[in-house]
């Protein structure tokens, strides 16, 4: 039965163009993938392929995240419906597709969608006869990046129909109250228009690119909040950071300008304190259009600008802890407290910020960052033995329910993601964890503590070398990375034999309240002959944990270290003079884990 709702948009629906035909569909789907602006990162092209061909093959019901798994990314029959890999690759799908008719495609006949929460795709005219004409479109550069104003009537359209749904429908599971739950906030962007500072054309062009490339990487970043598309495109490019406070209440104001000259791009970038309007960080990038397309380096930029200012460890995160909110028990608060217990890795400031994560949950249950630091918090009880709790069950059974909570909400989630494939680790499913964090990190290529934590899971799990070349990546990106990252990239330099590297990063890492940097650092001074030091770390790490050396081979076995590195590490413990059983020796010739082979 239809409402009187169903029955304007079958009215305004049916006077508008028929739809494509299925041969202009398939035309447009050969054109989306034949472009190099469309990549094939996870499949994209057959995942594409796929619901389109079903759709037009009138199977658009079968359509599931189950079919899409098995046909696409070959996953067996019997499969763990918990397996976010079909929500990851579908939300790069959609911002693989939005990019697409941004740079390429704008002009295209065709336009093929799949809708946010669905998997079946949504087949439009781009509607080139609603366009101004051609001379116009040339002379304006809005009209080069824009699709046609037939997307944006569907847009119109999705949106009063989902406004209708929550409005009139009653929420009926957990799903619909995890949309409505309200979450806590955090700190707050706005991004404004960057400026064209030049007289040519590309770079009229390559500001507003550039613009709209920050605001689809900064959203990734669930920490922070980013003022929408139309909000800054409500903007001139010199607004005044006291204006965005006034206007929108937002913290902080990103904005800056491009300027091109001959075959030169320049780009400055800078981030302001809304409230003081002191500019917080600046940087200027330089890049030639002869070695470089345009829209290359407009990715590039942005995703420069993005790590340096909305990752965990930089420059807004940093104002914001230096002026934490009043009540620092606030949800929000929660946040910064874990960040903070990160960089130091301290027993006594794990117990504050469980019990902060745990009340802010009970107030936010659909706030999934904090499940995640949650679930993060409680893998710390387990492997490093900090504050035991007295609860019915297993600690990395919480992290691992609490992490998948949190992909529940929000699949996209970069501490989401991050916990699902630490909590995966640790509860010694390995093969899924790498899996997870592939894809984690793909979808959130910019986001440094992900790519961080996913480098020590590649090296604790035997991919040394490749764990230390994304351990260096992430902090190249973030010099100012937490410890913890160092004394990891410390253990695999000395696994990889290159003691130099692994003496400077032990020295960087000065995790001095974490027991086991106290233990990498004496294995790693005993094989540079520094014995004075050697011996004053391991006792230091005696001390904070007398357990540890007594089960030493089953402490690096549940940390997922193959047969023959934890012989090499208890031989290294050895050497630095610790004790430790007969018994926790390892021949080599065990062989590795069967879930590393």
């Amino acid at each position: 039965m239809q409402g009187p709702f169903d029955a304007r948009v079958d009215q305004i629906t049916s006077a508008s163009r028929p739809s494509p035909a299925d041969e202009d569909i398939r035309a447009q789907l050969e054109r989306i993938i034949g472009s190099p602006e469309f990549p094939n990162a996870g499949h994209a092209h057959a995942f594409l392929r796929y619901v389109v061909e079903e759709a037009l093959a009138g199977r658009a019901e079968r359509i599931k995240g189950y079919s899409i798994a098995v046909e696409v990314f070959n996953r067996d029959e019997g499969f763990n419906q918990d397996d976010p890999v079909v929500r990851i690759e579908a939300g790069r799908l959609r911002r693989t597709l939005e990019r697409y008719y941004l740079v390429a495609g704008p002009n295209d006949p065709v336009r093929i969608d799949i809708p946010k929460g669905k998997y079946v795709p949504f087949f439009t005219w781009n509607d080139p006869m609603a366009e101004p004409p051609a001379s116009k479109m040339e002379s304006s550069p809005k009209y080069l990046l824009r699709p046609g104003r037939w997307t944006i009537f569907i847009g119109l359209i999705s949106a009063a129909m989902l406004g209708y749904w929550i409005i009139v429908r009653p929420a009926s599971d957990a799903s619909m109250r995890a949309l409505t739950a309200p979450v806590p906030g955090g700190p707050t962007l706005v991004v404004a228009p960057f400026a064209n500072l030049g007289e040519q054309p590309e770079a009229r062009l390559y500001a507003l690119g550039l613009t709209e490339e920050l605001l689809t990487a900064l959203p990734r970043f669930k920490e922070l909040k980013v003022f929408g598309r139309e909000t800054s495109e409500s903007l001139p490019p010199e607004v005044k950071p006291s204006d965005i406070r006034g206007t929108f209440g937002a913290r902080f104001l990103l904005a800056g300008g491009v300027r091109v000259s001959e075959s030169r791009v320049r780009v400055t970038a800078r981030v302001m304190d809304t409230a003081t309007n002191a500019i917080l960080w600046s940087q200027t990038y330089d890049d030639d259009l002869r070695s470089r397309g345009l829209f290359a380096i407009q990715s590039d930029v942005a995703a420069k600008v993005a790590t340096a200012v909305a990752q965990p460890y930089g420059i807004i995160m940093q104002a914001v802890t230096a002026n934490p909110p009043p009540d620092d028990l606030d949800a929000y608060g929660c946040t910064l407290r874990f960040y903070a217990y990160r960089a130091e890795l301290s027993v006594e400031r794990h117990a504050g910020v469980r019990e902060c994560l745990e009340s802010a949950i009970a107030r936010y249950p659909s706030y999934a960052t904090a499940w995640a630091m949650l679930s993060i918090i409680y893998l710390d009880e387990d492997r490093f033995g900090y504050n035991p709790k007295s609860d019915p069950s297993a600690p990395l059974e919480r992290a691992l329910k609490a992490a998948r909570r949190a992909v529940e909400l929000d699949p996209e989630n970069a501490r989401a993601l991050q916990a699902l494939m630490t909590a995966l680790f640790f509860n010694q499913q390995l093969a899924e964890s790498m899996r997870v964090g592939e894809q984690a990190l793909a979808t959130n290529p910019n986001d440094t503590e992900l790519m961080g934590e996913y480098g020590v899971r590649l090296a604790m799990g035997g991919q040394w070398s490749r764990g230390a070349a994304v351990l260096d990546q992430a902090l190249a990106f973030n010099p100012g990375g937490a410890g913890y990252y160092h004394g990891n990239r410390a253990l695999a330099a000395y696994m990889l034999e290159d003691y130099d590297t692994a003496l400077l990063e032990i020295r960087q890492a000065n995790l001095q309240k974490f027991p086991l940097f106290h233990l990498v650092a004496a294995v790693i001074y005993a094989q540079q002959g520094m014995a004075e030091d050697a011996r004053r770390a391991g006792a230091v790490f005696v001390a904070m944990r007398p357990e540890f050396l007594a089960n030493l081979s089953a402490e690096l076995k549940n940390r997922n270290i193959q047969p023959h590195d934890r012989a090499r590490m208890i031989a290294g413990v050895r050497k630095a003079g610790l004790p430790i059983p007969a018994e926790a020796d390892i021949s080599p010739s065990e062989g590795s884990d069967p879930q590393l082979q």
